[in-house]
């Protein structure tokens, strides 16, 4: 019998062991289900219960507690038999990739491991799968032939890896497999590199490299920052890493601790699919704008996109941007007199309840040296026990009596609920109980203007401070959006810290650990604020300094070393990625032939073609050149993708183009890439990758100086198999260096 034979008999009897523990667990969920319905059908009778009498109502709060405490646990016992029965129905496509054979020191015989996306294990608790991401699994992915070293927790384990062998396993059926001593081989490579793009993102733990591992299974740093050129991988790896993680912490993280950061829209729903693909449950994800604007409720924060479409790169050098500028704003409010600030009055039922000038004089006579934040929270705590003064005296007058009296007997009752009648000594402690819970719901929106610190104008604040710090003329300019509800990102960032700073507030301390991607388009400040808002998690921040839109273009050291400056984190690891694998050798080569330091990047070894330059001397030629490719690519199914350097050229050639060919342009609210010819402008084209990329116009009119490389590295970055370019009248002398890389026509 061949080697293929008998793993393919392996393969079988795993499938046949899938499938009865398939059918077990899905009987146990179906069960799990119905007891479910039950128990909270049981809650819900139980909760109407009447409880006027109080033995009555002791009694059923009791019995409402146990049944909530009932339904959380089958809600939990359902949840866990759902997460299996899908993980088994993965497996039973494919139950696993790899397998190593090893043989640990002092152990006389040699064992078998396969590794797959989950654990499976017999009724004698024999492993039959090892998760991907077990301590022993690295070995699969970290260690060549020989004597090697392992992780576990209890420590440092060496053995002898004799065999690592990878599968390709679809539907059952073995495709390919094969010895390799290379973390994951070419041969594996080159055949999953070489599929078609999807419209998401799929997991990659069965090509894992060794380097991306090493970002993955990071459990101690403090501060991970990962600088990966286009096409490394990088964004996969986090993935994986928050998938790791997960499995790692099992018992004291969930998904809900853990935070990303994404460019658009779009690419939150691309990467969505990855997650849930490995069992796990996804992270919290938003855009800067979607955080930002949790924080201003009722204005319109600038998106990335917008601010990138404004053409703002000047506000690499505003100060707003920059991270001393936190310095600035807290020099500012440990120097500020209360008459400075903005007090306002918190008002009631159209009637002042606290002045303003009874709030400045409570922060007024605070110690001086005490910070702002400080003086803010001991300004708050006077004004609620003051309020709780005025409904102890409203509570005991003669109206607040008469108003009780009036209460019928219901009513009455209700607002003793939580106490037995003999609990109170006379009749007057008993209706001043009453009277207090009435006030103090009647005067709830009093203490919400407290303790949501409305009694000062944030705004008006920040107005004043920028007026000082930057310039009139920045003053009015914020007014005149705060009057248009918007905000703009230049903005959003110092007056969010301000406000946190003056306030004490802003910071979620149930946040383990942040993620942000394309951290090269974040301004230092930006970056400063993420990390004072959650200042329990951990970091891990990606990037490629030379795909900068925003910023001009600086080498991937001098990016890592500001970084490092910005945060100054103890605990730090800063991995590089100089590997290329998403685009062909070919586009490799013609891309980083665009960066100075581009010799850095590494081309993975799949061919293909050329990418071509169509140059024409008018742009109606190389319209009728486009349309003519477009047709092409439909006749043949393979649609393709236009990527222009901003919104207004992509907005004008969508209209040459719609009615010659089916196309769809893709805007900053879409969600989701339809699988069919489209355009969309650079920016929302961040962190993805297509087929078949053409760049429109990379002509010397639109593309002159150096700080338009990180645009157009980026743009051509995004093609996997094939790359063409129209430069119209005049060639971009960025693409000088790059003319040998790529065949030239003219039309």
């Amino acid at each position: 019998m061949s080697e293929e034979e008998i793993e393919q008999n392996r393969v079988d009897s795993i499938i046949t062991e899938i499938n009865h523990q398939s059918i077990k667990t899905a009987e146990l969920y179906e069960k799990a289900h119905i007891e479910t319905s039950s128990v909270e059908k049981n809650y819900v009778d139980n909760a109407k219960i009447n409880t006027f009498e109080v033995d009555d109502r002791i009694e059923t709060n009791a019995e409402v507690q146990q049944q909530k405490q009932l339904v959380a646990t089958t809600i939990q016992t359902e949840e866990i038999l759902e997460k299996q029965v899908h993980t088994l129905k993965q497996l039973g496509d494919s139950p696993y990739f790899g397998r190593i054979d090893i043989q640990d020191d002092g152990d006389p015989e040699q064992e078998q491991l396969y590794i797959g996306l989950a654990s499976l294990v017999d009724d004698h608790q024999n492993f039959l799968i090892h998760d991907w991401r077990a301590p022993i699994s690295s070995i699969y992915y970290n260690g060549a032939l020989g004597h090697i070293s392992y992780k576990t927790p209890q420590g440092t384990q060496m053995t002898e890896l004799s065999k690592k062998r990878q599968f390709q396993i679809k539907e059952g059926k073995i495709l390919s497999m094969f010895d390799t001593n290379e973390t994951i081989g070419d041969e594996l490579l080159q055949q999953v590199l070489g599929e078609q793009s999807d419209t998401q993102m799929k997991n990659i733990v069965s090509t894992i490299q060794q380097e991306q591992n090493t970002i993955i299974r990071d459990t101690t740093s403090d501060l991970l920052v990962v600088q990966g050129v286009a096409g490394s991988g990088k964004t996969s790896a986090i993935l994986q890493r928050i998938a790791f993680l997960l499995y790692h912490s099992r018992t004291s993280l969930n998904a809900d601790q853990i935070i990303l950061f994404s460019p658009n829209l779009l690419f939150s729903h691309y990467i969505s699919d990855v997650l849930p693909s490995l069992g796990e449950k996804n992270m919290r994800q938003v855009t800067l704008a979607e955080f930002f604007a949790n924080r201003f409720q009722g204005l319109k924060v600038e998106t990335l996109f917008e601010n990138y479409e404004s053409n703002n790169k000047h506000a690499s050098s505003d100060l707003r941007g920059n991270a001393l500028f936190k310095r600035t704003i807290e020099n500012y409010l440990n120097s500020i007199d209360s008459s400075e600030l903005a007090f306002t009055d918190i008002i009631y039922e159209g009637i002042p309840f606290f002045k303003k000038e009874e709030i400045a004089n409570i922060f007024t006579h605070l110690p001086h040296n005490m910070l702002s934040s400080d003086k803010f929270t001991a300004t708050k705590n006077t004004l609620t026990k003051r309020l709780k003064t005025r409904i102890a005296e409203m509570s005991e007058s003669d109206w607040m009596r008469e108003e009780i009296d009036s209460l019928s007997d219901s009513q009455y009752e209700t607002y003793l609920s939580d106490y037995e009648r003999d609990e109170f000594d006379s009749i007057d402690k008993e209706i001043s109980y009453i009277g207090t819970i009435i006030l103090k719901d009647r005067f709830n929106i009093v203490y919400d203007a407290i303790y949501n610190n409305y009694f000062i104008d944030i705004y008006e604040q920040y107005a004043k401070f920028i007026e000082i710090t930057i310039s009139i003329d920045a003053k009015h300019l914020f007014q005149s959006n705060l009057e248009l509800h918007k905000i703009s990102l230049l903005d959003a960032t110092p007056l969010l810290l301000l406000r946190d700073l003056l306030t004490g507030d802003g910071q979620n301390r149930n946040i383990e650990h942040l993620f942000i991607d394309e951290i090269q388009d974040y301004s230092p400040l930006q970056l400063l604020y993420l990390k004072n808002c959650f200042p329990n998690a951990k970091l891990t921040l990606l990037g490629d300094s030379e795909q900068a839109l925003f910023y001009d273009l600086i080498l991937p050291t001098k990016f890592l070393e500001n970084l490092n400056h910005i945060l100054q984190v103890k605990k730090t690891n800063l991995i590089i990625l100089n590997k290329s694998y998403r685009s062909t050798f070919e586009i490799t080569n013609f891309a980083k032939s665009l960066l100075p330091d581009g010799n850095n990047i590494e081309s993975f070894t799949r061919h293909g073609e050329l990418p071509k330059i169509y140059f024409s001397k008018t742009r109606a030629t190389a319209l009728t050149s486009l349309i003519d490719l477009i047709k092409k690519g439909d006749t043949n199914n393979q649609p393709v993708t236009i990527i222009t350097k901003n919104l207004a050229e992509c907005k004008l050639l969508y209209s040459e183009l719609r009615s010659s060919v089916k196309l769809t342009m893709v805007t900053d609210g879409d969600r989701k890439i339809p699988e069919e010819t489209i355009i969309l402008p650079i920016y929302l084209a961040k962190g993805l990758e297509f087929d078949s990329v053409i760049a429109f116009d990379i002509s010397k009119k639109s593309y002159i100086s150096k700080n338009d490389l990180g645009t157009l590295y980026t743009l051509c970055s995004r093609a996997m198999h094939t790359l063409t370019i129209f430069s119209i009248e005049s060639l971009s002398p960025l693409l000088t260096n790059s003319i040998n890389n790529s065949n030239v026509l003219i039309v």
